[in-house]
Formats: structure tokens, sequence, C-alpha cells
């Protein structure tokens, strides 16, 4: 019996953008090598093109229906690959290399076909649960640098309180590391992340509307145990600090947070905040802040505010 032949680019190309992301996998794998040739050809050997490589894998997933030719597929991901070369190389400052990989989750306002809505939330599903898969501290810098408004290295290294060349190291490992999951797990099923998302956007609303009455509701206090710790900046030095002391001196002061963005994993929170400050105040709060929340089965271990410079 003859074995079957595999399946062509065009094949694979033309399930992909079907949403199927078993075959998109399969493309990334079976192109890695050329695709890595391009970035060394622009970058050399090491770990610059080994990121522009990463980086060009996963902003495939976004942008596989763009591809008007699924035979030329190949052609297709080696030009992604030596534009985010390029961009590195001229560069004038540091930004996010996964090409608005957060634009994965649609706009109220973009429209889409039914089968392009269904294709982008199963490719974005298929990157968070990939994502879940790697170690906390890696997961967090990859969710500051390409999914928060904290995107410089040495933001997210004065967020996570590291230095900057662990930031590069943890980004580089968790790239690898993510891009490693993402083939074996392309063929799974994968949780619903706009659900997620929704569901933490709602509880920071209901959050900051408790701190500004100075009482929280039942099901938020749930959230927030005893042994909840608030750590970094806003902590008092050898003392171990609940957050809702913390709140509800932002709250005297007069300050009020508004909600700007969601970063939400099972056990990483991200929000991102605005602070208006009344006028007059001494010593007011920086116009922007982020809650970086530490979760089990839900409820937050640690709390730490950063307070990032002026949003892109």
């Amino acid at each position: 019996m003859v074995p079957p032949s595999p399946p062509t680019d065009e094949e694979l190309t033309i399930r992909a953008q079907a949403g199927e992301t078993g075959a998109l996998g399969l493309l990334l794998a079976r192109h890695q090598a050329p695709m890595r040739a391009v970035a060394m050809s622009l970058l050399g050997y090491g770990p610059d093109a080994e990121d522009a490589v990463q980086d060009a894998a996963l902003t495939a997933l976004r942008r596989i229906g763009d591809v008007r030719d699924p035979a030329a597929v190949g052609a297709w991901l080696r030009a992604v690959v030596r534009n985010s070369s390029r961009m590195r190389l001229r560069a004038a400052k540091e930004t996010p290399g996964l090409d608005g990989l957060d634009q994965l989750r649609l706009s109220d306002h973009e429209p889409s076909r039914p089968e392009q809505v269904i294709e982008q939330h199963a490719m974005r599903d298929w990157i968070w649960d990939a994502m879940e898969e790697l170690p906390q501290q890696l997961r967090l810098v990859l969710m500051l640098r390409h999914f928060s408004g904290i995107t410089s290295y040495q933001e997210i290294a004065d967020a996570c309180e590291v230095p900057v060349g662990t930031v590069r190291s943890r980004l580089s490992q968790a790239r690898e590391k993510l891009a490693k999951v993402l083939l074996t797990t392309a063929t799974e099923a994968h949780d619903d992340v706009s659900r997620l998302t929704e569901n933490s956007r709602q509880e920071a609303e209901v959050t900051l509307e408790g701190a500004m009455r100075g009482q929280q509701p039942k099901e938020i206090l749930e959230l927030w145990p005893k042994e909840t710790e608030l750590v970094g900046v806003l902590s008092t030095p050898g003392e171990r600090c609940h957050p809702f002391p913390a709140m509800r001196r932002t709250r005297d002061k007069g300050v009020t947070q508004h909600l700007r963005h969601v970063v939400a994993s099972r056990d990483i929170t991200i929000w991102e905040m605005e602070a208006v400050n009344p006028a007059g105040i001494s010593n007011p709060c920086p116009q922007n802040l982020a809650w970086l929340m530490f979760r089990r089965a839900g409820r937050v271990q640690r709390l730490r505010v950063v307070f990032p410079g002026p949003a892109q």
C-alpha cells in the first residue's frame, strides 16, 4: 500500500485560514528552517535572529488570512520574517515585537465575516492556552511586553523588580518555549479567553466601585483573603500589608482610578488604570498605573502596583 502523501502548503494554508490551528502548526514547523535562514542573513547568528523568527511565527497566527496565494505561503512567511528583521535593524527605540498580537481580540467596530470571527477567536485562544503552559515569571514578561501598555524593557524590569538583562533573557526564553508549546497544542481544544477577559473586566469595575464607596461586596471580599499581600513600592518595608488599607488611603486623598485595559490569564491579571487627582492635591498619584495580581484558584495572593511611563 502506498502511504498517503503529506498535505501540500496550499492545502494546509486553506485549512489554516478556515480556522484549523493544527494545519497552521504544521506550516510553521515545515518552514521554520527557511524562516530562520532569512533572519540570520539579515541579523547574523544569535538571539536577535531567533527572536525575529519567533515573532514572525506569532504574527502569522493573526495574519494567515492575508495570504492570497495559498501555494506561495512559504514566500509569505519568509517575507514576514524579513520585515520583522528589518524592523529590528532600523528601530530607534524598543517596541513590542509581536506585531500587535494584542489585536487578536476584535474591536466592537471592526467589521468581520462570521468565519473570520471564528478563526481569530480560535487563534487567540490557542495562543493564550499555550501561554498558560509557561512558567509564571516567563508568562508575566510576555504579557507585559506584548499585551499591556508596559512595553519597554526598563518598565518591565521596574514592574518585575529585576534587572533589564533578566527581562531580555526571560523574553527570549518565553518566546522560544511559546513557539514549541504552540506546535504541540495545535490540535487541542482551548479555553475561551474573551470570556476570561470580560469576567476580569467586570471584576475590576466592581472592585474600583467598592473601593470608592469604602465597602467591597461579598463576592469581591472573597477574592481578597486576609493572607493577600501588597508588595512593591506601596507596601511598608518589614511589614505584611493587605491591599485594602492602601485602597482606602487612595480614596481618602480623593484620587479616582478608571479602568483602561485588562490582560488576564488564569493566575496572572493586569489591570491598567488612569488616575485622576483632585485639584491642589499634594503628592499626586501618577496618571498611569497598573495592578499586577498573582492568583491561586481565582483568589489574589499578591498585588503589586506599578507606575509606568506615559501610555503609548
